[in-house]
């Protein structure tokens, strides 16, 4: 999954300005995915917020004493979600795997019965029940039995998890204190920008002063040359 763009970074700002845009933009790909993840059967979705997750505990991990106790609790969160979804992503991955494992299994039992029952016009019962792999099958059911269990808790455990956040305020807490410091980013920016107004303004006004002292000094000079010349 890519990456949502934070835009406006500058090296020229603060700190916190700059991680501030980044939470705000990290937690929007979090929660963007919530809808689909809470979803049992959405496990592309839940892949897809577990990465979000960890982009925003990354974030966090780094930046997080910029933002308080708001922060240090969304990183608790963040990484809570990340380590479920991750878990519930390898029951995704290894459900897939197991059955391609039997399939392979019972392909290669069935070729095997075959090649014993030789020139016989039916297949004795008798043949399949002493297949090679014949044992295999009940512990992989047994596997798959366990897989699916074991995701539908953990799945549950997310959904949980996610409703805690969302009643508790977890996400909104941080996202007002990141708005917090972008406004105080601004409201400081506004003030650097007046005082350099200001500085211009200031600057300009004592250029045309002295402008102003150096003709009115050619002008008395060309006064005085003036009234010499007729008396």
């Amino acid at each position: 999954m890519k990456a949502h763009k934070v835009k406006k970074l500058d090296p020229r700002t603060t700190l916190g300005e700059n991680a501030a845009r980044i939470v705000v933009v990290r937690l929007g790909e979090l929660r963007s995915f919530a809808a689909g993840a809470l979803d049992p059967d959405q496990s592309e979705t839940q892949h897809d917020m577990r990465i979000a997750a960890k982009r925003l505990r990354y974030v966090l991990e780094a930046t997080g004493f910029c933002f308080g106790r708001p922060a240090a609790t969304a990183l608790r969160r963040a990484k809570e979600i990340q380590d479920l979804l991750g878990e519930v992503h390898d029951c995704d991955v290894m459900l897939p795997r197991l059955h391609e494992h039997r399939r392979e299994l019972r392909t290669e039992d069935a070729g095997l019965v075959l090649a014993n029952a030789g020139d016989s016009e039916d297949l004795d019962p008798e043949l399949a029940a002493s297949a090679r792999h014949r044992t295999a099958y009940r512990g992989l059911e047994v596997l798959e039995v366990y897989l699916i269990a074991r995701r539908d808790l953990l799945f549950e455990r997310f959904v949980s998890l996610w409703a805690s956040c969302e009643k508790k305020g977890v996400w909104r807490s941080l996202e007002r204190v990141a708005e917090e410091e972008l406004e105080r980013a601004a409201e400081l920016r506004a003030v650097v920008e007046r005082r350099e107004r200001a500085r211009r303004a200031l600057a300009d006004a004592e250029r045309a002063r002295r402008e102003a002292d150096e003709l009115a000094e050619r002008a008395a000079a060309e006064l005085a040359e003036a009234e010499r010349g007729s008396a």
